[in-house]
């Protein structure tokens, strides 16, 4: 090879890796590989299992997803999966699976979610599982979920409680909770429009998002990390792994799925723009849920440079409950690399799991 082959051969590779990203990235996504069974399913739900290698703790530790996302987050990567790490840890792990959603589960809501297909999900989980307690997680919107469950049905399953980057004083994340607070406020200035938004009678297929619309709000609300992971990329076309990596997150974002018109109107027309659990409660129709009724071992954590959910956002919930074992932590990375990020994995994991295991039966 003479000198003129030499320099032009690093280039060449890198055009030929941009070109198989572009144009062949089904090739390099790596997540999902870690084999599970399906268990139990209920409605529109499916109940992955994750058994244990070595099995060290009585409790399952149950992951509740949030809707829009698929199960990728949860086993992103073959050497860094959420999943298999607790797997491995000596915990058998569920996870709950929401599946595909569509506009003819528009009318969905919290309240079908929170007395309905969580508490009839854990159940199976129990039965399966052989055990009256579970340890559940909740991150992002399934962290709404987890909580308003544990303290609505006031259930002495739920052991151990972690709620990850849930807002909780929406108002004070950020700029994006500023926004919501003074959109609030415009509102309340005219009585019929404040009705009409609150009242719960907006016909849900006109609130539905599809996939599509969620993949690219999920962008335009942290946007910061999604330039990163790209400018990161094509600064690094010589290293496989970076594409892979790239490509397995792209395919994250991209192929979101549907948030129903009932979980927009709970989420976004009341838990964002009234920013009830400030107070420590939430009405939902004529329903009340206080968070006080929470009394299991209860871990909030917040990534550090979140721009969705900040800690300020997340912490209140320390103080809201009747929980006498609570713990706060910062967590390294953004609303998505807290769950998934090399720095989380590193640094969050090994925590998370120590405070699992002190709070958890050893098999004897």
């Amino acid at each position: 090879m003479n000198q003129l082959q030499r320099k032009f051969n690093p280039h060449r590779k890198k055009l030929k890796n941009l070109s198989t990203r572009l144009f062949k990235s089904r090739d390099l996504i790596l997540s999902q590989t870690t084999p599970y069974d399906i268990v139990a399913r209920y409605k529109y739900a499916q109940i992955r299992y994750y058994a244990s290698p070595d099995k060290q703790y009585k409790e399952p530790l149950v992951f509740v997803a949030p809707l829009a996302i698929t199960m990728s987050i949860y086993d992103l990567y073959p050497y860094r999966s959420l999943v298999k790490h607790f797997q491995h840890s000596g915990f058998d792990v569920y996870l709950v699976d929401w599946g595909q959603l569509t506009y003819q589960h528009c009318h969905l809501n919290f309240m079908a979610f929170i007395q309905d297909a969580i508490p009839n999900c854990i159940q199976l989980i129990l039965q399966h599982a052989k055990v009256e307690q579970i340890s559940l997680h909740g991150w992002s919107m399934a962290g709404i979920f987890a909580m308003l469950y544990t303290a609505d049905q006031q259930t002495t399953h739920i052991k151990n409680l972690m709620v990850l980057g849930s807002p909780v004083d929406s108002y004070a994340s950020g700029r994006v909770g500023k926004l919501f607070q003074l959109t609030n406020q415009l509102i309340s200035k005219y009585p019929k429009l404040q009705h009409a938004f609150y009242s719960g009678k907006i016909p849900k297929h006109l609130i539905h998002t599809p996939g599509l619309i969620n993949a690219i709000g999920f962008k335009i609300l942290d946007p910061r990390a999604w330039l990163e992971s790209n400018k990161q990329m094509l600064s690094n076309l010589h290293d496989l792994q970076t594409l892979h990596e790239n490509a397995t997150l792209a395919n994250f974002l991209n192929n979101m799925i549907d948030y129903p018109g009932g979980i927009n109107q709970d989420m976004v027309l009341n838990v964002w723009l009234q920013n009830p659990l400030k107070q420590g409660h939430i009405q939902l129709k004529q329903h009340q849920i206080d968070l006080k009724n929470i009394h299991c071992s209860l871990l909030v954590g917040a990534g550090d440079s979140d721009q969705i959910v900040t800690a300020e956002a997340a912490q209140p919930l320390c103080e809201l409950t009747s929980s006498t074992d609570v713990t706060f932590t910062l967590i390294p990375g953004g609303h998505l690399g807290l769950m998934s990020s090399q720095k989380s994995a590193n640094e969050f994991w090994p925590k998370l799991t120590t405070w699992l295991e002190q709070r958890s039966s050893k098999i004897a």
